[in-house]
């Protein structure tokens, strides 16, 4: 078992991270920016290493200064948590060859899994199913791109092949908005991931995101804990997720947790991973692999009892996953909001100094947070400040569950977006179940 490890992360999943490791006799390092010297689990954590000024780019994305506080402090492995470097192949290689164990899948996978086109090829390859599209990058003479266009059929989505979190795809309903689009999303997908290749997909009218959570060892087995519906999004991005997917056939899951697990066996998967899938009418559509631990991870958690970074250490330090498939039980229902510093009508940052805060309680609530009274926060990162999760023994339960903890909690010095959650577990149609991707957008008057 690894005795040390490097928390190359900040935040809510730092002090989640380090909350593990002290469940398992292990060291923790903190690594920080100047401006995070007093968050939580830098307090708690053993050891705590600077690694550069507020920017991002200066200190969580600065791959030898995280390496280095490993050499410093003799640690032997490093958790990069989701977001800044968790999905950086070139971070993960480096701290291999650096003698020290990485804590996610390999450099390869994450390559591979990480160019949206790859990514597809191989999952198509594996017998996993995908939207229809353009099977590779989009030729640079507009014509063909118009014929395959044709061929997808209208509506269709142009995407940036290193894309991710919502950003590089654009929307096409007409050819004559096709010739254009097709050079302002290379011009973005160039600018924000330095890779200006795009492809196309035919756009689905009304989804839902469902994904796929997998965990797999170095021995060759890979086990699914079931599925999360993330259909409720702003812009792409995640606001309300739950286990398991409400109204979804139970005998057309389980076929998915055997082509999910037989992908990971095919690519020759390590670590915790997530596939993300969109639903309509019945049938699945692959759209790309999370080669980390998501955001949402929680809900998971709750349902099946499995300690999801737990295991991720396990199996990196090269242990076999102590459970099988048939081990894996889903119980109940949970649901986590995402809560963030913003104002919850415009949705712009609210940095600033929390001047009272009450966390929710009772049965089933948990929440994971590293905010508290005098917290103060900043403007440089992430406005996520927390996820409260609620479990019951059943979908409606959980949601009143989730009321009352909504109810409950205060967080007074900075705007958040908890009024926006506590309009939607009211919402009639996410009370019914099943609501697509673009329900909120519309409830919101966002075009």
């Amino acid at each position: 078992m690894l005795d040390k490890i490097v928390i190359a992360n900040r935040g809510e999943i730092a002090l989640r991270i380090l909350r593990a490791c002290r469940e398992m006799g292990i060291k923790t390092v903190a690594v920080h920016s100047t401006a995070d010297r007093d968050l939580k689990h830098v307090r708690l954590a053993d050891e705590s290493v600077c690694i550069g000024p507020p920017r991002s780019v200066d200190s969580y994305l600065n791959i030898a200064a995280v390496i280095s506080a490993a050499e410093v402090t003799d640690a032997t492995g490093i958790h990069p948590g989701y977001g800044f470097l968790s999905e950086n192949a070139d971070f993960a290689e480096s701290v291999e060859k650096s003698g020290f164990v990485f804590i996610g899948p390999r450099a390869e996978t994450i390559r591979l899994m990480g160019d949206k086109i790859s990514a597809i090829a191989a999952m198509s390859a594996a017998g996993v199913p995908c939207v229809p599209g353009s099977d590779g990058p989009l030729p640079e003479d507009v014509e063909d791109c118009v014929e395959i266009a044709h061929r997808i059929g209208y509506p269709v989505i142009i995407k940036a092949a290193g894309g991710g979190g919502g950003r590089g795809m654009r929307v096409v309903h007409t050819e004559a908005a096709l010739r254009g689009a097709i050079g302002l999303t290379r011009g973005e997908a160039q600018a924000a991931f330095n890779n200006p290749v795009v492809y196309m997909e035919k756009f689905l009218e009304a989804p839902r995101h469902i994904e796929f959570q997998v965990i797999a060892d170095t021995h060759g087995n890979a086990v699914c804990l079931g599925e999360r519906d993330c259909s409720t999004q702003r812009r792409h991005q995640k606001v309300i997720e739950e286990a398991p997917a409400p109204g979804i056939d139970a005998k057309l899951k389980h076929r998915m947790y055997e082509i999910c697990t037989q992908a990971c066996k095919e690519i020759n998967y390590r670590g915790a991973g997530t596939f993300e899938f969109l639903y309509e009418n019945g049938e699945f559509y692959f759209i790309e692999m999370n080669t980390r631990l998501q955001v949402e991870h929680p809900v998971t958690e709750m349902v099946t009892g499995i300690d999801l970074v737990k295991t991720q250490i396990r199996v990196a330090a090269g242990e076999k996953l102590p459970f099988s498939q048939k081990d894996v039980e889903q119980r109940g229902h949970a649901i986590e909001c995402r809560i963030n510093a913003e104002d919850p009508e415009t949705f712009m940052p609210s940095p600033g100094t929390i001047t009272l805060y009450h966390p929710p309680g009772g049965p089933g609530i948990r929440l994971d947070t590293h905010i508290y009274e005098g917290y103060k926060v900043p403007p440089y990162y992430d406005s996520m400040i927390g996820k409260l999760i609620a479990h019951a023994e059943n979908r409606a339960f959980a949601i009143a569950r989730m009321q009352n903890a909504l109810n409950e909690i205060v967080v007074d010095g900075i705007r958040t977006n908890l009024p926006l959650h506590r309009d939607m577990m009211a919402d009639a149609a996410f009370q019914a179940g099943g609501i697509d991707n673009h329900y909120l957008e519309k409830k919101l008057g966002i075009d």
